[in-house]
């Protein structure tokens, strides 16, 4: 599951921190730290076909992959909320990461359903968090030192398409898929050496509180928005979680399951590297309506394609779609909202991203692979697609329209 959030929008800043200098190690251990927490991402790609293995049905699977990211992004506030209560983001992730690893001992332990959905939700539940605190630190630390968030955030691409291409030659040649928790615990490893390196920016700014969601709760332009993102993504979180067990059952192997998630990262990388350069320069919504409408040809594509290669290609519509989606999203939010309801209207954008229509796609998903068939979840997600380009569009145009009589 690719996966992304932020306290604010990333920017470059020119002007070098004094603090900066030969003896800085901050921004190689970013680095290291996006590459192998992204690694550590193995079980998203993974975890469906190792749970199908052990004879569970898409709708459980679809239940066990998305009922942590719904309560992690619910309870995202408040990690953000101790972590500036502590003064530390570092020590949070620690513990959260302890608790991850933890709790993947329980889940590959397991021999029963209730089980293993219970350790899968910790597991999400405690990993999911650790994004968007590691990308609020990353932020900081790239605007003090003058380079730009995307150039440390792309390192986290890199990390899941090489573990990928690994993983899947592994899984091709030489272990099965039962042998995907030594792989996960393995991962974690250089992650945790890292993470002993990192040092905690200064927290600046106002925090996150409940009062500060009554502003965006009356702008009704901006739950518009919030609505037409829970549309477009609902497919997309479907596809995160269903797109292994669809290649699967079309007859692909484990090895081009990876292989197919590793060339959806790939593209990523150049996307990130350049986006942030253009994208201020577009009206959002007119964007987001594109988008769609090129998710609903993608989505098309895979409900049509006759062979397990021809989906692992259209994996690399990513770059036009899921990469440019994400990115429009967090610069329309930055724009709309005054500067000090940002971090806020982040929050929630990625609550409805990563909670709402996560839990939708992978509930929806399971239920119609099991009750219609693989191909119906594409239709579906082609029709959602369309309606919320349609929506995006139309909503740029009123708002237009409105512009122009004034």
């Amino acid at each position: 599951m690719t996966t992304h959030n932020s306290s604010k929008t990333p920017t470059k800043i020119t002007e070098h921190d004094s603090r900066t200098d030969s003896g800085d190690k901050q921004l190689p251990t970013l680095r290291g730290l996006q590459f192998w927490l992204y690694a550590t991402n193995i079980l998203s790609p993974y975890l469906p076909v190792y749970f199908s293995a052990k004879g569970y049905t898409s709708s459980q699977i679809g239940t066990m992959m998305m009922l942590g990211p719904l309560l992690a992004v619910l309870f995202q506030p408040f990690w953000g909320y101790l972590s500036d209560k502590l003064g530390t983001v570092k020590k949070i992730i620690a513990g959260l990461w302890a608790m991850s690893i933890l709790s993947s001992i329980g889940l590959f332990q397991s021999s029963s359903y209730g089980s293993a959905l219970f350790f899968a939700t910790a597991v999400y539940f405690f990993w999911l968090p650790t994004l968007p605190l590691m990308d609020s630190i990353t932020i900081k630390a790239t605007e003090k030192r003058g380079v730009t968030y995307g150039s440390i955030r792309l390192f986290g691409s890199m990390g899941y398409m090489t573990i990928l291409i690994g993983t899947g030659v592994l899984f091709g040649s030489f272990i099965g898929i039962g042998n995907l928790s030594y792989l996960f615990w393995a991962l974690w490893i250089p992650a945790l050496l890292l993470l002993l390196r990192l040092r905690d920016e200064p927290t600046e700014g106002e925090r996150m509180t409940l009062a500060s969601l009554k502003p965006i709760l009356q702008n009704k332009s901006f739950l518009w928005f919030l609505l037409l993102v829970f549309i477009m993504s609902v497919p997309h979180r479907m596809h995160d979680v269903m797109f292994s067990l669809y290649l699967r059952n079309a007859g692909g192997s484990e090895a081009l399951v990876g292989y197919s998630w590793a060339l959806h990262a790939l593209f990523e990388i150049p996307a990130f590297a350049l986006l942030n350069k253009y994208l201020h320069k577009v009206r959002e919504l007119t964007l987001l309506g594109i988008v769609c409408l090129l998710y609903t040809l993608r989505w098309t594509g895979y409900a049509l394609a006759p062979e397990p290669w021809v989906m692992v290609l259209l994996q690399a519509g990513a770059i036009v779609t899921y990469a440019v989606f994400w990115l429009t999203a967090v610069y329309y939010t930055v724009r709309v909202l005054p500067k000090q309801l940002i971090s806020t209207g982040q929050s929630l954008l990625s609550m409805v991203y990563l909670g709402l229509a996560g839990m939708t796609g992978g509930t929806v998903g399971g239920w119609l692979f099991d009750h219609f068939g693989a191909t119906s979840i594409y239709w579906f997600a082609a029709a959602a697609s369309l309606v919320a380009g349609c929506a995006f569009l139309a909503t740029e145009f009123v708002a237009q329209r409105r512009t122009f009589r004034r």
